[in-house]
C-alpha cells in the first residue's frame, strides 16, 4: 500500500533502531483519510470472507478497527481491555500478552458476551512485532469457540518474528506494509 509506505517514510521516526514512531498519523493523532484507505484495503484483502466481528486490542487498534468496520458492513468491533475495572463483567476470556513497546505483560480480557461460538472474526491491529498481541487475541477468539478468519496488520516489523508466530497457529496474516529493517534515518520495506 504505497500511500501508507509514503506516509511512514515522510512522518515515521525511528527510535533506538527498534521503535517506529507513527504517532503523528496512526496511533496517537489519527489521519482519518488514511485510516479510511486502510479500512478499504483490509476489506480488499479479506474479500469474499464472511465476517461477523472485528477484534482488536486497546488502545491503538480501536480507531483502525472502528473505521474498517464500515467496509465490513458495520460489523461490531470488540476490543480486548488491558485492565480490569468495575464496569467489566466477571465472566471473561483472558490471555497473557507482552507489549513490545511498553515492555510489560498484560492479562487482556474480553467479556464472554461479546464473542460467540461459530462467529467468524478478523483481528486488526496497528503493529506486528513479536506477535504477542495477535496471538493473545487469537487465543481469546478460540476460547470463545469462534473462528479467526485472519489477522490484518497496518505495519509489520518483518524482522521480529511475529508473522512466524501467527503462521504457526495456522492463521492468515495480511500486512499492509512490511518493514524489513530500520536505521536512525531510513526505513526499508520488503
Amino acid at each position: 500500500m504505497d500511500l501508507l509506505k509514503n506516509r511512514i517514510i515522510q512522518d515515521g521516526k525511528v527510535r533506538d533502531g527498534r521503535i517506529l514512531k507513527v504517532d503523528s498519523f496512526l496511533n496517537h493523532q489519527m489521519d482519518i483519510v488514511l485510516l479510511n484507505e486502510i479500512g478499504k484495503e483490509f476489506k480488499r484483502r479479506f474479500e469474499g470472507e464472511k465476517v461477523d466481528k472485528i477484534v482488536t486490542i486497546e488502545a491503538s487498534g480501536i480507531g483502525i478497527a472502528a473505521i474498517a468496520s464500515q467496509y465490513f458492513d458495520f460489523v461490531p468491533v470488540v476490543f480486548a481491555k488491558k485492565a480490569e475495572s468495575l464496569n467489566i463483567d466477571n465472566d471473561l476470556y483472558k490471555s497473557s500478552v507482552h507489549s513490545y513497546t511498553k515492555d510489560k505483560t498484560y492479562n487482556v480480557m474480553v467479556s464472554k458476551s461479546f464473542i460467540n461460538a461459530n462467529e467468524r472474526v478478523i483481528i486488526l491491529d496497528d503493529f506486528l512485532a513479536s506477535g504477542c498481541a495477535a496471538c493473545g487475541l487469537i487465543d481469546i477468539v478460540k476460547q470463545a469457540g469462534a473462528e479467526v478468519v485472519g489477522v490484518g496488520i497496518v505495519i509489520e516489523k518483518g524482522f521480529q518474528g511475529g508473522r512466524e508466530a501467527i503462521d504457526n497457529l495456522g492463521v492468515k496474516v495480511e500486512s499492509l506494509s512490511i518493514v524489513d529493517r530500520m536505521e536512525e534515518d531510513r526505513i526499508y520495506f520488503k
